[in-house]
């Protein structure tokens, strides 16, 4: 089954994975694993009004949200990704933003935030927001909220990072605002 993105025009925040599980891609639906706590955490930070399951993925539309992965493939492992799919899969996300216009990019992974600009950021790793753009779009990186994540192992220790991202999406509101 193909994973679909979920995009907006101009989506107030724009999750990007680096690629789908192998029960993602079985399933069709983005964070579909049972150790993922992705959707409960968007909940419990306060970044969608309503609790939603990995089959209601769409419904981050709904929300003015978007999500993509860089790398179509559904893997075991992002360690599986070949340089060229990962170079590739750059390169198509940077046309993605320069299509939506996100006001604000979430890579979700630390990982991810060395593919996209490069292993020179190592002295910039960990999650939050970062000095780097995106076709203009500012970057804030979440920890990856696998269940294998042992950098983060609890919900605790991903949550206060979902919920500094609620936080910079409200201060860049109200700023606009």
């Amino acid at each position: 089954m193909s994973l679909r993105d979920v995009l907006v025009p101009h989506p107030r925040l724009l999750f990007v994975g680096i690629n789908p599980s192998l029960r993602s891609g079985a399933s069709g639906h983005h964070f579909a694993g049972p150790g993922n706590p992705f959707w409960r955490l968007l909940y419990a930070a306060g970044l969608v009004p309503e609790p939603l399951t990995y089959e209601q993925d769409a419904h981050l539309a709904d929300f003015g949200m978007a999500l993509t992965n860089v790398c179509p493939r559904a893997t075991r492992s992002a360690a599986e990704l070949t340089r060229e799919e990962l170079e590739r899969g750059r390169r198509a996300l940077q046309r993605k933003i320069r299509r939506v216009h996100p006001e604000l990019v979430a890579l979700v992974g630390v990982t991810l935030y060395r593919v996209i600009f490069g292993t020179s950021r190592l002295d910039k790793g960990g999650p939050g927001p970062k000095p780097d753009r995106i076709n203009g779009a500012p970057v804030f990186v979440l920890p990856n909220p696998s269940g294998l994540n042992a950098s983060f192992p609890s919900f605790a220790s991903k949550l206060e990072w979902f919920e500094r991202l609620r936080e910079a999406l409200d201060e860049r509101r109200r700023g606009a605002g």
